[in-house]
């Protein structure tokens, strides 16, 4: 970190040999300015802000401690040491009491001097450091906090604390609004059923890092939310009642970069959806649901579609239907057999009353479409096994009528209630606690965080979870790292420093020394012998 430098003194003998003696660069400082008094360094402060400052103490026009008065009203964070001679020890004494971080008697020692002004330095890009550290750590817990309040607005989950927290950021929940772009992987459902656990979490993960990025050529404000396996949300802020929809050409161009993004990065390609009129904070978990069912029922591959009235009319017109899948869906997550049951009953009775002929069909596809949307929110919930998706899906191939249908799904949604019914509150703790940790592989991510989001205690936590993984919550957490790690260097081209970050290391040596320790080998000898010695990683 290069820091800049300020000489003050009213003698020019000594400013010169100040400036010439001491070795300023190899020091890592940028002398950016000499002053002979008080005023024209203060002037030279507002001017060039320094981190540190060689200042005497008797000059005219504005002598140092009246200096060190005015500066500490403009700036409290630059290092300031005071040149005095003996006779005005005491003035030292009362300048080190207002902020003075060292004084230097003249005549100047210089080896001394630049001892001091070395060591200065290093403290204080020590401190600075510190203090990015912390602000980067403040702002990353910020944006998850507001990713965290928006993913529980748009899920439709209570967020009660809200309203407060995006005070104290200085948003207020009246005045915003946002244009919605809904993106999600073509054929994910049945794709990702041959996915390993492992391959579909990469997938997932390099996706959702391909579309953070996609959008930042436009200079927008936006977050990315990932709602559910394959498919996510941008949410771009735009003013309530201050910004009309999203101009249709500049539209296509964000549709676009979110689709080539995906296509040349990932080699997937994904159907996107936008809704380019303002929506309001208490409007997105809404307007979010009709644009995930504007996009399932939809024909054509790697669509780009605008919410219309035309789209609307076709997304609404299994309003009925959703509804009822939805009911279906909260009651899994609430283990509530008595409404699953009745969505059921309702939703035979509703096919069971369609005429025949094209209506049946339409029933047929409708259905289809809800069976994609109810599997893979049980996949959310880790409440169905990849063998029982298999079962369903070979069935809907084989377009298999309505009643046959019906009865597969029944059975499915009983056999994993059963199971999910079966388990203990710590494991239900315990999957919840996974599904958390692998959305969060690349945050700096703690035992305090997780077991908040349970609500339980970090002890508790720690019991619970070795008593069910095996090992501690640490060690979990660091393999899980290095499989996603070893899978992206071998199936990406993404640089070790980056692979890095993304698997939470913001550090390249820091990943690499706890690479070799989990692997035997540094990242670019496991991404050279392409994963060999590991079998199939992953």
């Amino acid at each position: 970190m290069r820091l800049k430098a300020m000489l003050v003194d009213d003698e020019m003998p000594i400013l010169n040999n100040l400036k010439s003696i001491l070795p300023w660069e190899r020091m890592g400082l940028e002398l950016v300015a000499l002053a002979r008094n008080g005023q024209e360094a203060l002037e030279a402060v507002g001017e060039h802000r320094p981190d540190l400052i060689l200042c005497d103490i008797r000059m005219p026009v504005m002598d140092g401690l009246t200096f060190l008065e005015e500066v500490r009203k403009v700036d409290r964070t630059c290092e300031i040491l005071m040149l005095t001679g003996y006779q005005e020890f005491e003035y030292a004494r009362t300048a080190m009491q207002y902020g003075v971080k060292d004084y230097i008697l003249k005549p100047i020692d210089y080896e001394q001097l630049e001892a001091k002004v070395a060591k200065t330095a290093e403290e204080l890009r020590e401190k600075r450091a510190e203090d990015m550290k912390k602000e980067r750590k403040w702002g990353k817990a910020a944006s998850l906090a507001y990713e965290k309040i928006l993913r529980d607005v748009v899920m439709g989950l209570p967020s009660v604390s809200a309203r407060n927290f995006l005070a104290d950021e200085g948003l207020g929940v009246d005045d915003l609004a946002y244009a919605m772009l809904l993106a999600d992987i073509d054929g994910y459902s049945v794709q990702s059923v041959k996915w390993t656990d492992n391959e579909r979490r990469l997938w997932n993960f390099a996706v959702g890092n391909v579309l953070q990025d996609a959008l930042l050529p436009f200079t927008l404000h936006y977050q990315v939310l990932q709602v559910r396996e394959g498919e996510w949300l941008i949410l771009v802020e735009r003013q309530r009642g201050g910004e009309a929809a999203v101009p249709t050409a500049e539209m296509e161009r964000w549709l676009t970069a979110l689709q080539q993004a995906v296509r040349d990065n990932v080699k997937l390609s994904v159907s996107v959806g936008v809704h380019p009129e303002p929506v309001s904070f208490g409007d997105l978990a809404n307007t979010y649901r009709t644009m995930q069912r504007m996009l399932l029922i939809s024909s054509g591959e790697s669509k780009q579609l605008a919410v219309t009235d035309e789209v609307l009319r076709l997304a609404d017109s299994s309003r009925s239907l959703w509804k009822l899948m939805e009911e279906m869906i909260s009651g899994l997550r609430k283990q509530d057999r008595a409404r699953i049951d009745a969505s059921f009953d309702s939703l035979r009775r509703h096919f069971a009353a369609e005429p025949n002929g094209a209506a049946v069909a339409k029933a047929e596809t409708v259905l289809h479409y809800l069976i994609v949307h109810l599997l893979r929110e049980m996949r959310e919930m880790d409440m169905v096994a990849p063998r029982d998706e298999d079962e369903i899906w070979t069935k809907l191939q084989h377009s298999v009528g309505v009643k046959d249908v019906m009865d597969a799904v029944v059975h499915l949604v009983d056999r994993s209630l059963d199971a999910v019914l079966g388990k203990k509150p710590g494991e239900l703790l315990m999957l919840n606690a996974k599904d958390y940790i692998h959305k969060s592989l690349a945050s700096d991510i703690g035992v305090e965080e997780v077991a908040g989001h349970l609500g339980i205690s970090c002890s508790y936590f720690s019991l619970l979870f070795k008593a069910h993984f095996g090992e501690t919550f640490v060690e979990y957490v660091t393999r899980q790292r290095m499989e996603l790690a070893k899978s992206m260097l071998l199936m990406t081209d993404k640089s070790i420093t980056k692979i890095g970050a993304l698997v939470g290391y913001a550090e390249r040596r820091y990943f690499t020394k706890v690479f070799l320790r989990h692997t035997g080998r540094t990242p670019s000898e496991f991404r050279e012998s392409r994963g060999d010695a590991e079998g199939n990683p992953g």
